[in-house]
């Protein structure tokens, strides 16, 4: 009989063109499923084949764990102190092993071992296949629909397949069997039972890739795409920039008569691309971005990350496009937060903003109104400024003499002295619960601490808007960290 299983596993190997190690693990594991029906529960069976004369042992075995964690499968695990009673050397995560008695193979159910053997012998095939396929280094995947899953479309390369969740198609588009489709190879997830390469026709990623296929010169790297955003299907944006002057980046991008763009427009379902020329200069890859809005001026907040941006009233509806379309791929695409107004919005803000500044300055440094004013002129926009900008540029304000200058940095210093020892005292009120949750940040707390938020209820009972009015959040990590804090009521419940 062992003479007949080296002949079978020479057979198999050399039918299915898959290595001997291969099928003989095929054998092994067919043989431990078949061992393990003979004990109640779920034990660990391992069998060990000779390549040479097919003699097989068959040993039970249990995992070390360690002593703090328990056992929490008692049939396949053993805990550390026991394990060293046997084996003094051995370490968590290794086995203890004992032989049993094996199985004769001839009373292994022939279909079961079968079974087992061609599904491994499958999935090795499947594994030289993907990776035969992965070693070429191609990130778009080209194919045909196969067949429907579950609302997720299946696309076969040769003897490779992928699949195309919903989620990563472009509205609208109806794809059908037999049809040809290109699509950006994201992630290969072997877990996933027949088609493992996960694609995508809506991610970026897969309008860079085209671009970079149509445009030689991103290859060759005299031109780089910098970001992308998309609106899958309806609009899209790219940032190149190009890394020798004698190449134009948007001309090269866009094509003789626009046949390069329009390559990729067509392969994506007419969707419209803005090509943008990036700069260093936020504002100016901002202004770029709205692009075919016109702005007129652009304040920039480096602490929120955020920008202004100021267009006429012609201009105020291209910016902002249909359904905040235009602005927010332009948010995208620059990482930066924009807020599209006209200049009556713009001035009321600004005032506002110097009406809150005044007041800051007369109440913290005790000044009047005409010296909060010359500061506001000047610059200051914080206590902090005022307190530690070098002196010489606050002697340098004509209204100012040294006296006045020293005096105003004493106070500055002195109020921020107090509001950090107020700060001190809210955030030593905070609850251990709050502290305690996962994803704040002292600077969180001390924030939510100042407004008063002192509990994980407190947090709980916030609505998304207010708590990114308190700690300038996003409203995603926002949702996110009152979903955490809302968990102890369910789970009280429970």
């Amino acid at each position: 009989m062992n003479r007949e299983m080296l002949m079978l596993v020479e057979a198999i190997s050399r039918e299915k063109n898959v290595e001997r190690d291969v099928v003989f693990g095929a054998v092994e594991a067919a043989l431990a499923q078949a061992a393990k029906k003979l004990y109640q529960g779920e034990v660990d069976m391992r069998v060990a084949v000779d390549r040479d004369t097919g003699d097989y042992e068959t040993f039970r075995r249990w995992h070390v764990v360690p002593d703090e964690a328990g056992l929490q499968l008692p049939e396949q695990e053993i805990l550390l102190f026991e394990a060293k009673e046997q084996i003094p050397d051995i370490e968590v995560d290794e086995y203890i092993e004992e032989p049993v008695e094996s199985v004769p193979i001839g009373r292994i159910g022939a279909m079961a071992a079968k079974q087992v053997i061609l599904q491994k012998i499958r999935d090795a095939e499947r594994e030289m296949l993907l990776n035969d396929f992965m070693s070429r280094g191609e990130k778009i995947f080209t194919g045909t629909v196969k067949r429907m899953d579950k609302g997720d479309i299946i696309v076969e390369s040769g003897r490779v397949e992928g699949r195309l969740r919903r989620s990563e198609m472009i509205p609208k588009e109806n794809l059908r069997s037999g049809d040809r489709v290109r699509a950006m190879i994201m992630e290969v997830d072997l877990t996933l039972r027949g088609a493992p390469i996960l694609l995508s026709r809506s991610a970026p990623e897969f309008m860079v890739e085209l671009f970079t296929q149509e445009v030689p010169e991103i290859e060759q790297g005299l031109l780089e795409i910098k970001s992308c955003a998309r609106d899958p299907g309806s609009r899209a944006k790219i940032a190149v920039i190009s890394h020798d002057k004698r190449v134009d980046p948007i001309g090269t991008c866009v094509g003789v008569r626009g046949t390069r763009v329009n390559a990729v427009t067509n392969e994506l379902a007419g969707e419209r691309v803005d090509i943008v020329l990036w700069s260093e200069d936020p504002a100016q890859f901002v202004i770029g971005a709205l692009a075919p809005a016109n702005v007129s001026s652009i304040v920039v907040d480096e602490e929120k990350h955020a920008m202004d941006v100021v267009v006429d009233e012609e201009n105020l509806a291209i910016a902002i496009g249909r359904g905040g379309q235009n602005v927010r791929l332009a948010s995208d695409l620059t990482g930066w937060k924009i807020n599209i107004m006209d200049a009556n919005e713009s001035a009321q803000k600004q005032e506002e903003e110097t009406s809150s500044l005044r007041k800051l300055f007369m109440e913290k440094l005790d000044v009047d109104e005409e010296i909060s004013d010359i500061l506001i002129e000047e610059g200051f926009t914080s206590l902090e400024e005022v307190a530690y900008v070098p002196i010489q540029e606050m002697l340098d304000i004509e209204s100012f003499d040294e006296e006045t200058v020293n005096e105003l940095r004493a106070r500055a210093k002195d109020a921020l002295l107090t509001q950090e020892i107020v700060r001190e005292e809210s955030v030593d009120s905070v609850s251990q619960d709050l502290r305690d949750l996962e994803g704040l940040t002292p600077e969180l707390i001390a924030k939510l601490a100042e407004a008063g938020v002192q509990t994980r209820d407190d947090l709980a009972d916030l609505a998304v808007d207010e708590l990114t009015d308190i700690t300038g959040q996003s409203e995603d990590d926002a949702r996110a960290l009152i979903v955490k804090a809302r968990e102890h009521w369910f789970t009280d419940q429970e």
